[in-house]
């Protein structure tokens, strides 16, 4: 098969579509015939994940560095990924408590209550769909995050400093750090370094040059941004985008953005 129709087809494996749950994305992952080869590197995103695969619901925590997926757990799922600061009000668990974790929601929640939430899913004719319409109304439940947790995370994936965040938020430096441990996972200058390298490898991807993309995301220069791609996905900006480009698989799940736990089921 030509190598351009196999990416085509390994592309068409992930699907995503934006949740009507604000700041939310729907994705499923249809695994091949063949499992994969190759671990599949997850690089944090600052994002949870609700993730369900055939009677069972894992949630993906917040990473601080790259998470390998091996390729037995490369099974079909269908999965909702939540904003910063959305999943801890959804679950009724601070993000630190599940930070570089992956959980079965059933070791989270009382398993009767989980049993009957997987079997909904396991029966419905679309599980996304399905999956999505349990966050919806839990959050109609719950109440939306604090305002001002999602001023913060917006104030930091603009690229603001953690001073102007937290000035803009209202908070002190204190308050901010304790708001952030229970809503991100991580302090403030963590999501901050997570979500500029997020920032940098899309523009990367749109093809700007690496010193250009450093330097519009917020990085002092291309050697920072290679400092902070070592130190939170484990690999150098060549090593990762030479990956995408010469594996099928990679290349078609570089070309969306990566969430916590995209195809990743344990």
């Amino acid at each position: 098969m030509p190598q351009e129709q196999q990416r085509y087809r390994e592309r068409q494996r992930y699907r995503e579509r934006p949740s009507r749950l604000p700041g939310a994305v729907v994705w499923t992952w249809d695994a091949p015939d063949h499992p994969p080869r190759k671990p599949r590197s997850v690089l944090p995103d600052g994002c949870m994940d609700l993730i369900w695969t055939g009677g069972r619901i894992v949630v993906a925590g917040p990473d601080t560095h790259a998470f390998q997926v091996e390729p037995r757990n490369r099974v079909s799922c269908a999965a909702i990924r939540l904003a910063p600061g959305t999943a801890p009000v959804l679950l009724g668990v601070p993000a630190h408590e599940l930070r570089d974790h992956r959980a079965d929601l059933a070791d989270l929640w009382p398993p009767a209550a989980v049993r009957r939430l997987t079997d909904r899913i396991d029966r419905a004719p679309d599980p996304a769909a399905a999956l999505e319409r349990f966050a919806l109304d839990r959050i109609a439940d719950t109440g939306p995050p604090d305002p001002r947790t999602v001023a913060v995370a917006e104030g930091l994936r603009r690229g603001c400093t953690v001073a102007a965040t937290a000035a803009e938020a209202g908070l002190g430096a204190r308050q901010l750090h304790r708001r952030s441990l229970a809503a991100f996972g991580y302090g403030p200058k963590t999501l901050a370094r997570v979500l500029r390298l997020q920032r940098a490898l899309e523009l990367i991807r749109t093809g700007l040059p690496y010193a250009e993309a450093a330097c519009a995301a917020g990085c002092t220069d291309q050697a920072h941004l290679a400092r902070e791609m070592r130190d939170l996905a484990g690999t150098t900006l060549g090593a990762y985008f030479a990956s995408a480009a010469g594996d099928s698989e990679a290349a078609a799940n570089s070309e969306t953005p990566h969430p916590s736990g995209s195809s990743t089921t344990a």
